[in-house]
């Protein structure tokens, strides 16, 4: 009977039914045969409200969404140009750290795809650059921000790892540990361009100090936005949650009242969509917690550490096969949807295996940034193909270069924990 009901409840999840109600659901029946009162799903829902960490994510939302509604992608790209267009493959480093710096400030892998697609794909082909090498960059780079403070998903993480007590898991330790490996992938794709442009007569920008005086002088209110929350937080000026109230008030009165880019409509918009996003994650945060403490419950954990503990010795092994199932589950599913279903999972797991877990963060969202452009349903393809009207085959070729590229540099940051831990632990 049991069997024949949760059977019942994945043929649905497959018909489309929501993510936190299939969470629900299998977590309501498991405690109803358990006889459990079902009042703790309901303790479960409330009890991620008692975050004051959790009180960033709309705020931080709400910041990324108000900035995508402005010009700033534009700004953005004409002081990268007009600073480092003189530099060997200087338009390709100005998509890829445009894109990382755009990706931070707004939390959206998708939104730098259609926000700056538009400006970096024209600039990088009338620079002598291959259409299909092109499109492989500004893919891949869609997703190299999600690392980079104030990073989204290592909130998230952090936020999950909090509610499950675990220990020496600090926001600012994750924002800390995610800065190297963000830098390595940039300059790994950075490298691997230039290899393969060696031989490409690439058109170089002469630079101009007045130009790049003005692009500044335009651009400085939004490249304020960092520095007000990575020196507010490590300078234990701000908590958190204050740096994330201080970003979305700041980021209101520049694109309102500075650069008056923002009407009511837009402000309207950006509000509408960011607690749409952010109501998802907490539903599904919710339900996760719930459907979390059933399987510890049902030891489920543990049951899972011996299946694999009889099988797999080695925390290398352990590894490769994590980033094995992240990568597949990053194709498949949002990266919110995919921290909150797996870390009440994996992160017993791994410390079993002694992996650190602000180090397993870092593995975590490194691996999940990839999937968005990983065949064959990778989003990040889908957003290229519709943004550049190209076929998905064609974004398929041009993106596996860089997929492998990055790749290596998952594999590095994995074996190598020194690179997110060296200034944390």
């Amino acid at each position: 009977m049991n069997q024949a009901i949760y059977v019942g409840i994945i043929l649905i999840a497959l018909l489309g039914m929501p993510l936190f109600l299939v969470l629900l659901t299998v977590a309501g029946v498991g405690f109803s045969f358990a006889d459990i009162d079902l009042i703790v799903i309901g303790i479960e829902l409330y009890r991620i409200t008692d975050s004051t960490v959790l009180m960033a994510l709309p705020l931080f939302a709400f910041a990324g969404f108000l900035l995508s509604e402005s010009n700033t992608a534009q700004r953005l790209v004409r002081l990268s140009r007009a600073a480092l267009g003189w530099m060997p493959g200087g338009m390709m480093l100005i998509a890829l750290l445009t894109c990382a710096f755009f990706t931070m400030l707004t939390g959206g892998s998708g939104v730098t795809i259609v926000a700056l697609g538009a400006l970096l794909y024209p600039a990088l082909t009338q620079s002598n650059y291959e259409p299909r090498f092109s499109l492989g960059l500004l893919t891949t780079s869609g997703s190299l921000g999600l690392l980079l403070p104030p990073a989204i998903p290592l909130i998230l993480y952090g936020i999950i790892a909090q509610q499950m007590d675990i220990p020496g898991v600090d926001i600012v330790d994750l924002f800390i540990a995610g800065l190297i490996p963000a830098l390595l992938m940039i300059l790994a794709l950075y490298g691997y361009g230039l290899w393969a442009n060696r031989r490409q007569p690439i058109e170089l920008v002469p630079f101009n100090w007045q130009e790049c005086k003005v692009a500044l002088r335009e651009t400085v209110w939004e490249l304020l936005i960092p520095v007000i929350v990575l020196g507010g937080v490590f300078s234990g000026f701000f908590v958190l949650s204050e740096a994330a109230a201080v970003t979305a008030l700041y980021v209101l009165i520049i694109e309102t009242f500075v650069y008056r880019e923002i009407t009511a409509r837009a402000l309207l918009k950006a509000m509408r969509e960011s607690l749409i996003m952010v109501g998802g994650i907490l539903l599904i945060l919710g339900s996760a917690m719930a459907f979390t403490n059933l399987l510890v419950f049902n030891n489920v954990p543990f049951m899972l550490f011996d299946l694999i503990g009889d099988r797999v010795t080695n925390p290398w092994v352990f590894l490769i096969l994590l980033n094995i199932l992240l990568l597949i589950l990053g194709a498949f599913l949002d990266i919110f949807a995919a921290l909150v279903i797996m870390v009440p999972l994996i992160l017993p797991l791994a410390m079993k295996f002694g992996i650190d877990p602000i180090h397993l963060g870092v593995i975590f969202v490194a691996n999940m940034q990839i999937g968005y452009f990983t065949p064959p349903v990778g989003m990040n393809l889908f957003i290229a193909s519709y943004r550049f009207k190209k076929p998905i085959g064609e974004l398929y070729r041009a993106t596996l270069p860089f997929l492998g590229v990055l790749l290596a540099v998952v594999l590095l940051i994995t074996y190598v924990p020194w690179l997110s831990l060296v200034f944390v632990r």
